[in-house]
């Protein structure tokens, strides 16, 4: 398949990655503060094992998302310090093209540090947080959250208060995916059979189609004004 949508989507991918791997600049800003996050966490409970227990879900995942808002915020921040949006929209190119690209670099770049996450929370929480179920989770909760990431840093990077303004915008927004991402965690983490909390991750999948479609329906007009 090798479509004009496609074509600029993969040269967009392709784009930010090889910016990436010249500068290491963002995976390694979200890595670094993951880390720290999670050993500030871990030092914070270290004294009640039973709160630490109950509070990993949570742990994770505000590491996961705050991580994520310095990438989001870097990544568009860069497309518009260097004209890169504005060459894109004077090109004849889909603007659909342009989200799916900027979202699915965005999604990669967090799925990696959440991915290295797991194991080093597996290591200072001495529990595993490494499973299937997990791995699903994961994937649903931060494929959401840059959906919604990308559309309202596209909105806020236009701003001078850009880094305070898109974690007060976004975090209102993705409150939903983030319950259901944390309930979920919660279940596996302590055993439970997949009956008695997949309303959860059945919630997630709708959340991320929902945030899906209105994006690529709204980034058009959000990129224009």
């Amino acid at each position: 398949m090798n479509t004009p949508f496609t074509r600029v989507m993969f040269s967009i991918i392709r784009k930010d990655l090889l910016a990436e791997l010249r500068s290491r600049e963002l995976v390694g800003t979200m890595l670094m503060f993951a880390l720290l996050s999670v050993l500030i966490f871990s030092f914070a409970l270290e004294l009640d094992r039973v709160a630490r227990q109950e509070a990993i879900s949570g742990v994770l995942w505000v590491t996961i998302i705050f991580g994520s808002i310095l990438g989001l915020n870097r990544s568009m921040g860069m497309e518009r310090d260097n004209g890169n949006m504005d060459a894109m929209l004077l090109a004849p190119i889909s603007r659909p093209a342009i989200f799916a690209g900027k979202f699915l670099g965005n999604l990669l770049f967090t799925l990696v540090v959440g991915l290295l996450l797991l194991p080093l929370t597996t290591i200072l929480y001495n529990i595993s947080v490494i499973s299937g179920w997990m791995l699903v989770i994961l994937g649903l909760g931060i494929f959401g959250f840059c959906v919604t990431g990308t559309l309202i840093a596209t909105m806020t990077v236009q701003t001078r208060a850009r880094e305070a303004l898109l974690p007060i915008a976004l975090l209102p927004v993705a409150l939903p995916l983030l319950l259901a991402a944390v309930k979920a965690t919660t279940a596996i983490l302590n055993n439970v059979p997949f009956a008695d909390w997949g309303t959860w991750a059945q919630i997630l999948l709708v959340i991320d189609v929902v945030y899906l479609v209105v994006c690529v329906l709204a980034f058009e007009y959000v990129i224009e004004d």
